[in-house]
């Protein structure tokens, strides 16, 4: 048996998933800690009546997200891939929810809260961490046709304005498997060595002038 290992820790808890050509088992507790990661992959393997050899590739997302639990994610996954057995790929996070909307990126953004009045963006290859006004107006001359975006982003009265004007299509990052990630193993070169993308938003400030 050939896996993929899939380790998301960015967001909200841990969502884990194994995928093989023809089966998927995936674990997502919101609510679930970095001292958890090594239960949910053993549990996951047990599932899949695999063993972590059986693990070839590792996939785990480097953010922008959550300060501590981006950090222990990706340790996680560089200890497991640290004995050469698994290649380790490290994508950004808002690179890795555009895949929930097809495999052709052309025309497509990712908007999800950072904190309030500020969202992470993605927009034609380029990520930004942006006040709303800004957000809206990066939209509005894009005009992407498909936006990935959180239930945040969903609840925005003025990005929810701004999708609607554009005829913009929706796309909720949650309830989706992680093996649409897939797609990337052929765009992105593996590497043991990964740095969490934190844009730490919790100790940033807009300079006023």
């Amino acid at each position: 048996m050939i896996l993929d290992l899939y380790v998301d820790t960015s967001r909200k808890g841990i969502s884990m998933a194994l995928a093989s050509a023809d089966r998927y088992e995936e674990t997502v507790n919101p609510e679930a800690r970095g001292e958890t990661l090594g239960g949910s992959l053993d549990d996951l393997l047990n599932r899949m009546g695999a063993t972590l050899d059986d693990v070839k590739r590792v996939m785990v997302t480097l953010g922008p997200g959550s300060f501590s639990g981006l950090r222990t994610g990706v340790a996680f996954c560089q200890g497991l891939s640290f004995s050469g057995k698994r290649e380790l790929y490290g994508v950004s996070t808002l690179q890795a929810l555009q895949c929930f909307a097809g495999n052709d990126f052309t025309g497509t953004a990712v908007a999800i809260r950072a904190r309030n009045g500020f969202w992470y963006l993605r927009l034609d290859g380029e990520e930004f961490f942006i006040e709303t006004e800004e957000a809206v107006s990066r939209l509005e001359k894009a005009h992407p046709s498909t936006v990935v975006i959180d239930e945040a982003a969903q609840n925005d009265p003025a990005l929810s304005a701004a999708f609607s004007s554009l005829a913009a299509k929706t796309v909720l990052d949650t309830g989706k498997p992680l093996n649409l990630w897939a797609p990337l193993f052929d765009t992105v070169k593996p590497s043991l060595i990964q740095e969490a993308n934190y844009i730490q938003p919790s100790y940033f400030e807009k300079l006023k002038v």
